[in-house]
This record gives structure tokens, sequence and C-alpha cells, in this order.
């Protein structure tokens, strides 16, 4: 059998275990690793996401073991505590994971080096089963890790190793407590590596402090673009950005995509948003049990699901190889959070896109930003809808030329084939099986104008803040007069009633978050809103009224009473009722609003309720 000559220094079972895998080489800073471990010191190794870390410091922690050939049971003769000779702490669940599963294929061949996992939102008592085994390694998050050497479950008196993953991030979430705890417990003899992507002065000060005459390695250097990244930028208004991103996600096909947002309300929201366009979106973020993010971050791994909807915290922990798109929904706001969002995609050497949206507010810092972190971004326009269509026409006919060289029809079907061709037109036939062929799009693309990201007017001190129009994101809506140009615009929209009304709470502004919250669409497709007392009525833009009245007649849990449908002959004739502040309200109460009872019968104002100057009225 021959040997690899990129894997000479390695000892026999990493060196298999990496050629069982299929690495042909070493990437740098794994090759700075073996290169630096016989000298024995601590590692402070400084590379971006995706540059083999993991197995860096795996090959670190197996060298030491073989070379002091010493037994790496890690348990006491009738004794049922850990006494692990490493620990390796990372800042997520998800982290923590794929780090046992790397190691896991590194140290195939050496059985004795156990390694086992103890993370929050897990049963802690599955895990003291699981230290009581006797794991060499212990890879953990610091919460729980700590739980366990406070409750004597794992003993430190045997560590010789101690790995903080990600500590930049780790510090971000606010561990630095829980990390300095757990380091004032583990025996001064021993080496401490700190692996991260970034170094600011917070890591650099922990690591200043726990790691004694560091060896300073770096792999993929820090600042420098990752070459198989191509990074692309959108400038958009607000109310463009899911529009933009169905146009995206439309050309994306098939690949894999991970979404980032800010808020976990806004991953939760999106992806709902995106599944119900007929997009296969899930949410991941922390607010998920632990199970739920264990099914969905499968199911983007093996493929079923195609859009990951993250945010940034909870993607800390997301190794899937294959991701082709990174979105970046909301800019992250600093350059190493960009660094580590873009680089999920362009891993082990296969290219990716980063993609990011910005505003007319956003667009200062989103250009510092990118400066700061050396990245050089190519603005682009929007894909329009003619340019989507004719990808998907384009797809469509690609997999049909694929399935025809590869397809062998069974007898059966060429006998139907025969029978349809004598029945039919074939270019009908044809034309036919290719609208079959075509992809199933429930949300067609959209039409996005963008601005230049360029243009001298949309820098400068006005990014700092929204402009007016970024502010206030209204549509210019007809009004209620009978002016040819209302009725211009009356034409582009369908109208929809809405069982509310003013009596009930509702106003213009209630009304827009109503009919976009339900039908699904953004405010610039609302065109006249008429509040009446009792009931009012919406116009929806004539090219997705189907598709609100659609999602609109949906039973809705938040605000049950107020139904919206299409407007019927008599009420379009009719129009709204007259506006009336008096008398009791019969339609539905005003979402989250709660009616005032009527006073009883003889009620007086006393007490607090008493006036305490003349003319003067409470709540006023």
């Amino acid at each position: 059998m021959t040997t690899n000559e990129n894997f000479a220094g390695l000892p026999a079972p990493i060196r298999a275990a990496l050629e069982k895998k299929g690495f042909e080489s070493l990437t740098p800073v794994q090759q700075a690793v073996i290169e630096a471990s016989s000298e024995g010191r601590d590692l402070r190794i400084s590379s971006q996401t995706g540059s083999g870390k993991t197995v860096a410091f795996g090959i670190a922690l197996a060298e030491h073991f073989i070379r002091q050939n010493e037994s790496v049971s890690a348990t006491r003769p009738n004794d049922r505590v850990a006494h692990p000779a490493a620990l390796v702490i990372v800042p997520t669940r998800e982290l923590a994971a794929q780090v046992r599963e790397e190691l896991h294929w590194l140290y195939a061949s050496l059985h004795e080096l156990r390694v086992e996992v103890v993370t929050g939102g897990t049963s802690i008592g599955l895990e003291r089963r699981a230290l009581s085994r006797g794991p060499a390694i212990v890879v953990g998050t610091p919460g729980r890790l700590l739980d366990h050497m406070r409750n004597n479950a794992i003993r430190c008196d045997r560590i010789e190793h101690v790995v903080l993953d990600e500590a930049d991030q780790m510090l971000d979430m606010g561990f630095r407590e829980e990390l300095e705890a757990i380091l004032e417990q583990l025996p001064e003899e021993r080496m401490s590596h700190l692996v991260s992507a970034t170094f600011p002065r917070a890591v650099l000060a922990l690591a200043n402090q726990y790691q004694s005459d560091p060896l300073v390695l770096e792999g993929t250097q820090l600042g420098v673009a990752n070459a198989d990244i191509q990074h692309i930028g959108y400038a958009i208004r607000r109310h463009e950005t899911y529009p933009a991103l169905v146009n995206i996600l439309l050309l994306a096909g098939d690949s894999r995509c991970l979404l980032f947002v800010n808020r976990r309300v806004d991953a939760t929201e999106l992806a709902e948003k995106l599944a119900s366009d007929g997009f296969g979106a899930a949410p991941f973020s922390g607010e998920l049990a632990q199970a739920q993010r264990t099914r969905t971050l499968g199911a983007f791994r093996n493929g079923t699901l195609p859009i990951l909807v993250s945010t940034e915290v909870a993607a800390r922990g997301i190794d899937v190889p294959g991701i082709s798109i990174v979105i970046h929904v909301d800019p992250p706001r600093t350059p190493d959070a960009y660094t580590h969002r873009s680089g999920r995609t362009g891993r082990a050497g296969q290219t990716g896109r980063s993609m990011l949206f910005a505003t007319p507010s956003e667009m200062g810092r989103v250009k510092r930003m990118l400066k700061y972190a050396r990245i050089e971004i190519s603005w682009q326009p929007i894909p329009t809808p003619e340019k989507v269509e004719k990808a998907l026409r384009k797809q469509a006919r690609r997999l049909l030329h694929e399935r025809l060289a590869e397809h062998t029809p069974t007898e059966m079907q060429m006998m139907y084939a025969k029978q349809l061709l004598e029945d039919r037109d074939p270019i009908h036939v044809t034309a036919t099986l290719l609208d079959l062929a075509a992809p199933e799009v429930n949300c067609a693309p959209m039409r996005v104008v963008g601005f230049d990201p360029d243009r001298e007017r949309e820098q400068g001190r006005k990014n700092a803040r929204p402009d007016r129009n970024e502010r206030r994101e209204r549509p210019q809506r007809p009004g209620r007069g009978g002016g040819g140009r209302d009725r211009d615009q009356a034409a582009d929209f369908t109208r929809f009633f809405v069982s509310w009304g003013e009596e009930s709470g509702a106003t213009t502004g209630r009304l827009l978050g109503q009919v976009c919250r339900r039908g699904g669409i953004e405010s610039h497709q609302v065109g006249m809103i008429e509040v009446s007392a009792r009931v009012s009525f919406v116009g929806v833009a004539n090219d997705v009224a189907d598709r609100f009245e659609a999602r609109a007649r949906r039973p809705d849990a938040r605000d049950p009473g107020i139904v919206i449908k299409r407007a019927e002959e008599k009420e379009l004739r009719s129009g709204p009722d007259r506006p009336s502040r008096n008398g009791p309200s019969t339609g539905p109460a005003s979402p989250g609003h709660r009616p005032r009872p009527n006073k009883p019968k003889g009620f007086k104002r006393t007490g607090a309720f008493k006036s305490k100057k003349p003319g003067h009225r409470p709540g006023r």
C-alpha cells in the first residue's frame, strides 16, 4: 500500500484515517500544527472558518497520546468518575457534536481514545453514565462542563490538555466567568490551546492569562479573503428585501443555502414565509428545543431541507459540507461576524458565494465593514423576473436532456408513447411534457428596482440614518376623491373586504399591518385603504391578488374574528358605510386591543378617578 508523502510526518493511525477520509493534502493550519507538535508548547491557532482547525488540534492531541505511549483509560478501578486527559470547550451544542464526529473518524484506529460530549439541553443522567465509561477526551459547552466538574462527575487532576475552540464566540456569548472557573480548576502543568478565527482584545487577554509562551500558528491568514468565495452585494430598499430574496432563491434551484438574520423572531418569520411560498425552508435559532435543532440540522445536512434561516450565534455550530450560497439578509455588525458567516461556504476547496443585502441606511456601515475585512465585493442588480424565468426554462431543458441520455424506457412506456403520438399532435405532447418537467414554483419572481450603491447622495452621513422614504415605507395610496389619477391607480388594484372597522379600533396603519401579515405581501403592494365604522376595504395589487386571497382566507389564530375576502359586486357598488364613532360595536376587537366595558348605571367618578383640577380630564 502506497503512502501519501504529504502525511509522512504523521503517526500511522492518523495517516490511515486521513487517507480513508479522502484527504490528499493538509491545510496550512494542519501542516503548521504537525511541525509544531514536537515542541510541546501551548498553541494559539489563528485561522478562518473552514481551514480544518478541528482536525488540526485533533492531530496535536493524538500525537501527544501516542508519543507518551501511555494508557488513555480515564477511569480508575472502582471509580465511576471521569478522569479525562483532555478537555475541548466549545460555544454551542452543534459544534460540540461536530467536533466529536471529526475526532471519531480521526481516531478510528485508536480504539482506546474514547471521546464523549456534554452539553446543555441533554439529559445530565445519560451524560454521567457516558462519563463513567472513561473518556480520554471530553468535549462540552462551558456551562455543562462546569456543572459536571462541580458535581464531581469530572475530575481534573489528570488533565494535560485544554482546547478552547471558537474562543471569540464564547466570550461574545458571555461565557467568560464559566471559562475562568473551569481553567482555575485545572492543573498548572498542562498545555492550553486556543483556536479562533479572530483574536480581538478580550480573547488576547484571556489567552495571555492562561497560556505560557504560546506558539502562534496562522493557517488561512486573518484579513485575507478566502479565494474560493465569491462576494456579491445587492443594494435594495427595505421593502424590496423579500422580493429580492425570492428571485435569488429561484435562481439557486436545489442548491444548499444558508440565510442569516440578526434576530430569532426574524428567523422564524422569514422561514415561515418562505415555506408558505413553496420553498423548503426552516428556522434555526437558540429558542428551538434541542431535539428540533438536531432534526433541522440533520435535514439540512442530508439535503432534504435546502434552505436554513439562522441567527449568527446558532450558526456558529454549523459545519455542513456543500453549502453553495450564504445570504446575509441582515448585514452582520462586525467584520469578524462577516468572516464567520461567509466561512460556512467555500470550504475544503469547494467554491461558494456570499451574498449581502444593504439598504441605503446600512450602506455606509457595510462598506466600512467590508473595507476593514479586506473583502472585494461585486455590487450587482437583483436578477429580473425575465432572467429568473429564462434560467428556470434552461434548467428544465437541461434536466430533460440528462433524463433522455440516462433513461431507457420500458416496453410499456414505449407502447404508451406511440399511442399518445398517434392520437395527438407531437409538438403539443412535447410542450405538455416540458411543462410537467418545469420546476414547481409557488412564488413567481418579482421586479426589484434597488439603487446605485455608488451614488453620492446615498453615501456619507445620510447613510447613518434612514431617509424619509426608508423610515416611512408607506406606498402612495389613491385618495378618496374621484380624480383621474386615483382612478388610474385603482385600476391596478383588486378590492378586498375586511370585517374590521373604526368602532373596533381599525386605523389605516393597523389595517396595513393586518393585511400584510395575513396575506404575506409587502406594504408597497397595498393600494387604497378605506376605513368605515364596522368594515373596511383594502386595495391589493393585481399581480399578487390571487396569492393574497389564498393566504388571507386561512384561519388566523391571532385574530380569528377578522375576515378578509374579495369584495363582492354589491360591496363594490355600495362602498363602505359611513364612519361613526357612536353606538355599540358589532365588529371584532382590534388586534391586541381589549374593548372598554360600558359603565354601569349610576357610575360616578370617586377616589382616584376624581378630577383634581377644574376642567381636567383623566387620560388626556
